[in-house]
């Protein structure tokens, strides 16, 4: 009797089981893969559009607010050595003289401090010129609680005090072997110098010698400006900045000899400052037209291959988004606003046919000297309470998607929050049916395996036994 060998194909019992379970959940797993990428690039897309947005209201706010415009004024000295200016919008043009007869300057002072007996060390007032104190306690002092008070343990005791406020900073310094603490006030000015230390309140009758007994290092001093040249009318201050003219503010630098001229400073309109104001807008609104494009650009759609139809690039996360779109129309609505008959194009700002703004600055300057405020009328103020004009509407219409209280982008943001944990969750339940499929599938092909092995053993057992009756 003829013999044949039962044979049947081998299972990989896990390779077989995770194969079938991963064909059971694939539909769904690629729906959800699909949406979580979306709401990445979504959410990716709504953190860029946010900080483009913040970039261009940064801009509108330092531009144009309560006290700031699109159009410059400037304030020059004609000898910059001696003093520099700075005007705000508001200063009206005009030429003033003035002399520096004196500039303000920090007053120092220094005591001969030696090593003193640290115990019951007791406290001492500093005392300003213009008589206000500050008091040190020096009980702590002993920084190294070696028994001594020495001049730096003093110096830092001062700097540490806690009315001291910055207004004194101690240091010292060693001349010719003795030992110096040496007081620099913080501020200039006459009353903000040194006066004395009261030292009723030291326990130490060296340490009370020492700090009674004051050199000047340095002179406390006042500036002193005089209106129109060396014999106008003197304005002393403590500050080396004035503000004489109104919305002008100059800082002197250097005092003027004797007998010197006057110098002049001059307010009149800064073309080029103002030049420069309006291309930073031009700037801040090309940049932020860019990351309109970059979150809503479709996607190259064309397949991968021929194999595999998935498209080449997907679509950024805002394409086709009517809210984005909405508001860059608005944006560019706001542009094209006219102001008592004049709008930008008039002060030589163009939009390309992308979209994008350039800027003739000679014709914007040229338009500006002859109508001096139309700019800041038609620019107008951004800002809280102030918004007016084109950069008032623009700072109205970002503020809706950047405000952090129910702002746009942050209620966008809440929804794909909420729409992640979805998928989070829904995912979490996939791989739930992925592992009980697994367990089923490892389950059914360990049991096949079992059989099968079980049948080869029997059919072997029968093939040697049917091959011994032949031989015999």
């Amino acid at each position: 009797m003829a013999s044949s060998v039962i044979t049947s194909p081998t299972y990989d019992p896990k390779s077989y089981s995770e194969g079938l379970a991963n064909e059971y959940v694939a539909g769904t797993k690629a729906i959800l893969d699909g949406k979580l990428t979306k709401n990445t690039a979504t959410t990716s897309a709504l953190s860029t559009l946010s900080a483009a947005l913040s970039a261009f209201q940064g801009t509108l706010s330092s531009l144009v607010n309560s006290t700031t415009s699109v159009q410059a004024t400037s304030a020059t000295f004609s000898n910059t050595a001696v003093a520099t200016a700075t005007a705000t919008a508001k200063a009206v043009p005009g030429t003033y003289s003035f002399y520096v007869q004196q500039l303000a300057t920090a007053g120092q002072v220094s005591y001969n401090v030696n090593d003193s007996v640290a115990t019951n060390a007791g406290a001492m007032n500093v005392v300003l010129a213009d008589g206000s104190t500050f008091q040190v306690d020096l009980a702590n002092a002993d920084n190294n609680m070696d028994g001594v008070l020495s001049a730096k343990e003093v110096a830092a005791a001062i700097n540490s005090a806690a009315n001291n406020g910055s207004r004194v900073t101690a240091s010292t310094m060693t001349v010719n072997g003795q030992t110096k603490l040496l007081l620099t006030s913080a501020k200039t000015g006459a009353d903000n110098a040194v006066a004395s230390i009261d030292v009723s309140g030291l326990g130490d009758a060296g340490l009370q010698a020492s700090l009674s007994s004051q050199s000047v290092v340095r002179a406390a001093s006042n500036a002193i400006v005089r209106v129109g040249d060396a014999n106008g009318e003197a304005v002393e201050q403590a500050s080396n900045t004035f503000k004489i003219v109104d919305d002008v503010s100059f800082t002197v630098t250097q005092a003027q000899a004797v007998g010197a001229a006057p110098v002049t400073m001059t307010v009149g309109a800064d073309t080029k400052g103002t030049a420069a104001n309006v291309q930073s807008f031009v700037t801040a609104y090309n940049t932020l037209l860019a990351a309109f494009n970059t979150v809503t650009a479709a996607g190259d759609h064309t397949p991968t291959s021929s194999t595999d139809t998935s498209p080449t690039s997907a679509d950024a996360g805002l394409h086709n988004d009517a809210g984005v779109l909405n508001l860059r129309e608005r944006l560019n609505s706001a542009l094209r606003a006219a102001t008592g008959g004049v709008s930008l194009i008039n002060f030589g700002i163009t939009a390309g046919k992308d979209g994008t703004l350039s800027l003739k600055t000679e014709l914007l300057e040229r338009t500006v000297a002859n109508n001096p405020g139309a700019l800041d009328s038609l620019f107008g103020r951004a800002g809280i309470g102030v918004d007016s004009g084109v950069l008032g509407a623009m700072n109205k219409l970002t503020t809706a998607w950047t405000s952090s209280a129910g702002g746009y982008i942050s209620a966008r943001r809440d929804t794909a929050a909420r729409e992640k944990a979805d998928i989070d969750d829904r995912q979490a339940s996939l791989q739930n049916q992925f592992d009980n499929a697994y367990k089923r599938y490892l389950a059914q092909f360990t049991a096949l395996q079992q059989l099968q092995s079980s049948m080869t053993s029997t059919s072997n057992m029968f093939t040697a036994l049917f091959s011994s009756d032949s031989s015999s």
